[in-house]
C-alpha cells in the first residue's frame, strides 16, 4: 500500500510518498456485466477512437501535516486490488483501487478504514460483477466492524472516505464526506463526488426529517462538520449500531463513467486542498505541471505546496490518476467567425457613403 503515515512531522518528513506502478487498463469482462449499459459491442473492423479508448493507469500522490499540531489524513493506492488480496476470480484483469480518508477526532477511523475497506470489497461474494452494490455494502460493513473495536461510552474518531475504482474503461467513485473527486475532461473540471455538508440541501432535507438539526449552516446537531462518515460511534443521537438510517450514515453515494480519450486524470483531494482552490483551478494548475514535468508525484507536491502558500490550514492530501502516458495537450482556442446580416451590411454602406459625401470641415479659429 501506497501509505505512511507519521504523526507531528512537516512538509517532506511528514508523507514523502512514493507513486504507484502504472498499469495498462484491460478490456474487462466487467464491460460486459448485466449492470455497464452504457458498452456497444462493435465489428472488429469498426474502430471508435472513443469506445475503442484504453486507459494507461499511472498516479502520484503526496500529503502534508500543514498547520496542523498533529496528521489525520491518510491514503492509499492499490494498482491490483484483486492480485493483492489473492482474488482469483477476475481472470488476470486488473481492478485499481485509490482512495483518500480524511479523519476527525484522532487518526484511528481513517486509518482502520484505509486497512480493511479494500479487503471487505474483495471478500465480498458479489465482488466485482456487482461493483456498485458491494462498493455500497462494503462502506457500512467497515463502518461496523470498526464500531467493535471502540468503546460504548466514549465517541470515537471517525472519517470521510472516498475511493475511485477503475476496470478497464469503467470509472466508479464512491463518496461519504467532503473529501472531493474532480475529473479532467479536456481541461475542463468535471466534479464526481458532493460534499456531504451540513450546509446542502438535499441532506438538510434528510436530517431534518428524522427530526435532526443544523447550527449556524455547517454543524449537524451542533456536533460535526460533515453529514456522512465512517466511525463517530458514541456520538448521543447521530449514530447507533441498531439503528442504521441516523443522522450520520456510512453510505456512499456513487458516480460512474466511461472513459473515453478526452478524460486526462482525476484528482482525488482531502477537504483541506478544496478550501483554497477551486475545482476549476486545481484542474488547470495540475495540467500545466503535468505539461511541465509528466511527472503525477511531482505534480501532487506541488498542488499541495499551492494550497500552503494560499493559507491552508486543515492537513493536505491529494491524489492523482493520470489515464494516458503522455501530459496533457495543450488547449486550442478557436477562432470564431463574425458574420453580418445582408440588412446590416446595407446600412453600414449607406453610413459610410453618406459618411465619404459629407466630409466633417475643419472648425476656423478667429
Amino acid at each position: 500500500m501506497c501509505v505512511k503515515d507519521e504523526i507531528g512531522e512537516v512538509s517532506e518528513e511528514t508523507e514523502k510518498l512514493l507513486s504507484c506502478d502504472a498499469t495498462v487498463g484491460k478490456s474487462s469482462s466487467f464491460d460486459n456485466c448485466p449492470m455497464n449499459r452504457s458498452v456497444n459491442t462493435v465489428a472488429i473492423d469498426d474502430v471508435n477512437p472513443i469506445t475503442d479508448f484504453v486507459p494507461i493507469i499511472r498516479s502520484g500522490e503526496w500529503s502534508d501535516i500543514g498547520t496542523r499540531s498533529y496528521m489525520e489524513d491518510t491514503h492509499i493506492c492499490i494498482s491490483d486490488l484483486a492480485k493483492k488480496f489473492g482474488c482469483r476470480n477476475l481472470k488476470g484483469e486488473a481492478i485499481s483501487f485509490y482512495g483518500v480518508f480524511d479523519g476527525h477526532g484522532g487518526k484511528d477511523a481513517a486509518h482502520f478504514v484505509r486497512d480493511n475497506l479494500p479487503m471487505v470489497i474483495v471478500e465480498d461474494s458479489d465482488f466485482p460483477l456487482e461493483l456498485e452494490k458491494v462498493i455500497v455494502r462494503s462502506y457500512l460493513e467497515t463502518d461496523l466492524q470498526f464500531a467493535k473495536t471502540c468503546s460504548p461510552l466514549t465517541p470515537s474518531s471517525g472519517t470521510t472516505a472516498l475511493s475511485a475504482m477503475i476496470l478497464g474503461r469503467s470509472l466508479l467513485v464512491a463518496n461519504a464526506g467532503d473529501c472531493r473527486a474532480v475529473l479532467s475532461q479536456r481541461g475542463v473540471a468535471i466534479e464526481m463526488s458532493k460534499d456531504h455538508k451540513p450546509s446542502c440541501a438535499n441532506e438538510r432535507k434528510r436530517i431534518e426529517s428524522l427530526g435532526g438539526f443544523i447550527v449556524d449552516d455547517a454543524y449537524l446537531n451542533g456536533e460535526l462538520a460533515v453529514t456522512r462518515a465512517l466511525g463517530d460511534w458514541g456520538f448521543e443521537g447521530l449514530k447507533d449500531i441498531d439503528q442504521p438510517n441516523g443522522l450520520l450514515i456510512a453510505e456512499p453515494e456513487l458516480k460512474k463513467i466511461m472513459l473515453t480519450k478526452e478524460d486526462e486524470f482525476l484528482l482525488i483531494g482531502s477537504d483541506g486542498i478544496w478550501d483554497v482552490f477551486s475545482n476549476q483551478n486545481a484542474v488547470d494548475f495540475a495540467r500545466r505541471q503535468l505539461q511541465e514535468h509528466n511527472d503525477a508525484t511531482s505534480c501532487c507536491k506541488e498542488l499541495v505546496q499551492e494550497a500552503m502558500k494560499r493559507g491552508a490550514m486543515d492537513n493536505l492530501t491529494i491524489v492523482m490518476v493520470c489515464f494516458h502516458m503522455d501530459p496533457p495537450p495543450a488547449r486550442t482556442m478557436q477562432r470564431r467567425r463574425r458574420t453580418i446580416s445582408t440588412k446590416g451590411f446595407h446600412t453600414l454602406s449607406d453610413l459610410l457613403k453618406e459618411k465619404v459625401a459629407s466630409p466633417t470641415r475643419p472648425t476656423s479659429l478667429e
